[in-house]
């Protein structure tokens, strides 16, 4: 392992995923390496803010009849790893201990490596398989003849009982509606040749090509139809990636590796014939960007078609102001949008792009934007299960807080998901709005 001298400046360094290897796999190895970085964790404590498994692993030690990690039982090691939904905000925003640090803690994959193993030994319940196949969940639930009862089932208390027993889902959760009309087919219904000259700015060429994602597709496929107004509006030519499944993130969270592989074989030639032929690739929910940008590449780092889809996807936000500060951003605005709560989204945190969401709304005339950078406590199927979902409540809580206190007009995150979890949580009536959405209101298109 790299080491870093007392005194450099050398950049952090993310290793590749040894996950094809059998060693990854092996419980003594894990057990190891999991006992020596809960103990440095504990030593630290820097990340007990973040989420709920550094908590977790700081009582147990505490707990203990030492008040070390000797004394935690190594099963009880299986309660931190439940509790991590790799945001990898640990990593990137807090552990001063990253390699090329003597130490070398890398805090989420060594909680993926755990999941890995556990999937592996086949220590997965169905329910967590079924609730990581969202694009198999939504092509079922999107059939015409059963989507209306899939929606209202959804809302039905004796319903919700028997997804609690049946899934873990918790009977209070909110859940995502489904569509048949998916955003694929609404794009279908148009015509793409709308915009016959698309102006290159800087490194963006003004052709976009959407990854629509199984969220957007299938539970908002009005998401993604703003997002294509607004890049019209801006002379951007859109069309959809063909072929297109799951990005596998859904998948990776689980542990299931062997899945996340099938899927980047299913994408990857589409997504690459398109770059080839001239467009970018840009997705509307940041956990996607974020699995082709850097969880793909470090699980395939000598796959040049991962490398070329990593170097050409953006969020959308990212996209328009890089056109923006080429002069191609249209700021023709009509509407103000008052105050405006914007939850920053943990897997766009990551991705390290900057307040680009903020940047663009703050040039709509009469909009005040304050930032929320805390997790919404949504966080892939954590906050809808039965287990979680009261320590995912109690994760909302501060942004819930911070959007009351500023007595937001409009409130709504770069991820959909999260959005709706805020607005589940804030209980007043009020409705999430994505910034994009945000953005064609304030065009008034």
């Amino acid at each position: 392992m790299k080491t870093r001298r007392e005194g450099s400046l050398e950049a952090p360094t993310r290793y590749p995923l040894d996950w094809q290897s059998e060693t990854f796999y092996e419980q003594e190895s894990l057990f190891k390496e999991l006992e020596r970085v809960y103990d440095l964790c504990h030593g630290c404590r820097r990340c007990v803010s973040l989420c709920h498994a550094f908590p977790t692993l700081f009582d147990l030690v505490d707990e203990s009849s030492t008040m070390e990690i000797d004394g935690v039982d190594k099963q009880d090691y299986w309660k931190v790893v439940d509790q991590c939904y790799l945001c990898d905000l640990c990593y990137q925003t807090k552990c001063p201990y990253i390699p090329p640090h003597e130490w070398g803690i890398d805090f989420p994959h060594l909680m993926l490596r755990a999941k890995a193993t556990r999937f592996r030994e086949g220590r997965t319940t169905t329910s967590e398989k079924i609730l990581s196949s969202t694009d198999a969940v939504g092509k079922l639930a999107g059939i015409p003849i059963i989507v209306n009862a899939v929606n209202a089932a959804n809302r039905m208390n004796p319903v919700r009982k028997v997804l609690d027993s049946v899934l873990g889902v918790h009977p209070q959760a909110g859940l995502p509606e489904y569509h048949s009309r998916t955003l694929r087919k609404r794009v279908e219904d148009q015509n793409p040749d709308r915009i016959q000259d698309p102006v290159h700015a800087g490194q963006t060429t003004g052709r976009v090509a959407l990854f629509a994602t199984c969220y957007a597709n299938y539970n908002d496929p009005g998401l993604g139809a703003d997002l294509i107004s607004v890049l019209e509006h801006n002379g951007i030519q859109v069309t959809l990636v063909p072929e297109e499944q799951c990005c596998g993130m859904p998948k990776l969270e689980l542990g299931d590796l062997e899945s996340v592989a099938r899927a980047k074989e299913a994408n990857m030639p589409g997504l690459v014939r398109m770059i080839d032929e001239g467009w970018d690739i840009m997705a509307p929910v940041p956990s996607c960007i974020l699995m082709f940008r850097q969880e793909l590449p470090l699980m395939f780092p000598d796959d040049e078609d991962v490398g070329k889809v990593a170097n050409a996807i953006y969020d959308p936000f990212e996209y328009l102001i890089l056109r923006h500060r080429h002069g191609k951003l249209k700021t023709d605005f009509r509407n103000p949008l008052g105050k405006v709560a914007y939850h920053v989204a943990c897997h766009q945190r990551v991705q390290k792009i900057g307040m680009k969401t903020r940047e663009c709304l703050e040039l709509v005339p009469g909009t005040e934007v304050m930032t929320i950078e805390r997790c919404s406590g949504h966080d892939g199927t954590y906050g809808v299960k039965s287990k979680y979902y009261e320590k995912a409540r109690k994760i909302a809580q501060p942004v819930v807080n911070r959007v009351r206190q500023f007595e937001a007009d409009h409130h709504g995150s770069d991820c959909p998901m999260a959005g709706r979890f805020i607005e589940h949580v804030l209980d007043d009536g009020s409705s999430t709005t994505h910034p994009v959405s945000l953005l064609k209101q304030a065009y008034g298109i």
